[in-house]
């Protein structure tokens, strides 16, 4: 295979460990099998050797991570797919942390409202990461919805089977939880019983869920229009859908509840995800300000009046801190850290996990008589700590099986049959 060796790669090596390959083989070798899940779409500022391959794929080592990119000649950086940005798992840790620590210090009576604030976070990361990772691709729109539906809903569907069960046996140990036959089922379909005009599924943090699902529907439907329209199509169904909520009559309940404007967070995140796509970029510092500027808001959000609507006193921060993330992240590419990175991948679970969690812990702390001062924090490190586990027991293998070769192989002959089916009836 010939190899061009040349200086200018997408990656970046400091001079002590500068050096180069004599077979672009090798590199494929490493980049597949260590590092391959690692991308970058932005060039570096050193140049350093790298090899290009007959097909224009360019080579590179790099100290901080290894990447694969496109190369200079004649693909554009800005519209390499990314599978992974550091700040955005970091992210993802921190706020389902945030939620930890927000619900553990409700049961104390703490001030740590704030926390709650993780959710809008989570609704921004989504719909950047949605964006993000299937523009500019082939749209497979039930391929979309069944990989969301197989992420999402087997882990979700055990927590709520075991929130029920603890709550029969323990109801105690579960305040403010809702039990009931409609509630059960409807809770598995993300439809929950309505307490005032808030969804209220069996595990209690759940509606989140039930206003992700419904982002993935608008998602999947606006995948089957051309690349072209998604975005205007996307960004104006989910403004309609906010719309409702202020001209909806009253007795459509859930029509209410779902076109909360808490859903404009959605569409916050995906425009994040077109300009990150685009290739724009913001200096490192104003990408800090940014940052800086979501927590300042957030941690004088008590001071706003209690009318301001979510989407505005909670949903502005977190896209600014989200979209400074990910572009101080381009400015100045930076080394993963392995725990913040752990949390992120580890972050599902332990949100949906840690209700039941802390309950186990605070059982604990009051068994073995940790002082009172204390038992908040230790309560928060043994939740996180336990529901990380259980990501790695069972979250973990679950994503495995169910998106693994050989089932996603089994999805496809399904499909085909499918399709043979429907075209010899027609």
């Amino acid at each position: 295979m010939p190899v061009e060796m040349h200086s200018g790669c997408f990656g970046c090596i400091s001079r002590k460990q500068r050096f180069g390959f004599r077979n672009v083989r090798f590199l494929k070798h490493l980049h597949a099998n260590e590092f391959g899940k690692l991308r970058s779409p932005e060039p570096c500022q050193d140049r350093w050797p790298s090899a290009v391959d007959s097909g224009g794929r360019l080579y590179c080592y790099c100290a901080m991570r290894y990447r694969m990119c496109a190369s200079q000649h004649g693909s554009n950086p800005s519209q390499s797919s990314v599978t992974s940005i550091h700040n955005i798992q970091y992210l993802r840790g921190l706020a389902a942390c945030a939620v930890v620590c927000f619900h553990v210090s409700e049961q104390f009576g703490g001030p740590f409202a704030v926390g709650a604030a993780g959710v809008d976070v989570f609704f921004v990361i989504s719909g950047f990461i949605m964006w993000v990772t299937t523009a500019g691709k082939p749209a497979v729109p039930w391929r979309f919805m069944a990989r969301r539906i197989t992420r999402i809903v087997p882990l979700y569907w055990i927590v709520t089977l075991l929130t029920a069960a603890g709550i029969l046996i323990r109801p105690q140990f579960f305040y403010g939880h809702v039990l009931s036959l409609p509630n059960f089922v409807g809770s598995l379909f993300f439809l929950p019983v309505l307490q005032g005009d808030a969804l209220h599924p069996v595990v209690i943090q759940g509606w989140t869920l039930c206003y992700e699902m419904m982002f993935y529907l608008v998602f999947t439907l606006v995948l089957f229009l051309g690349e072209r329209w998604r975005l205007g199509v996307l960004i104006g169904a989910l403004a309609a859908i906010v719309g409702l909520h202020f001209v909806l009559p009253a007795g459509y309940a859930y029509a209410y509840a779902f076109s909360d404007p808490v859903v404009l967070e959605f569409a916050a995140g995906v425009i994040v995800g077109r300009l990150w796509r685009q290739g724009a970029r913001i200096p490192l510092g104003a990408a800090l300000t940014m940052v800086g500027a979501g927590f300042l808001l957030l941690a004088v959000g008590p001071l706003f009046h209690a009318d301001v609507p979510r989407a505005l006193r909670w949903g502005i921060p977190a896209t600014l801190i989200v979209a400074g993330a990910v572009f101080a992240e381009r400015a100045r590419p930076f080394r993963p850290l392995a725990l913040p990175g752990f949390l992120g991948d580890a972050s599902y679970s332990i949100y949906l996990w840690h209700v039941l969690a802390a309950v186990a812990a605070t059982g604990i702390v009051l068994r073995i008589g940790i002082p009172a001062t204390l038992q908040p924090t230790v309560i928060v490190v043994v939740t996180i700590a336990f529901s990380a586990v259980l990501y790695l027991l069972v979250e973990k293998p679950l994503v495995r099986l169910l998106h693994s070769p050989r089932a996603k192989g089994a999805a496809k002959a399904r499909h085909a049959a499918a399709a043979r089916v429907a075209s010899g009836q027609s």
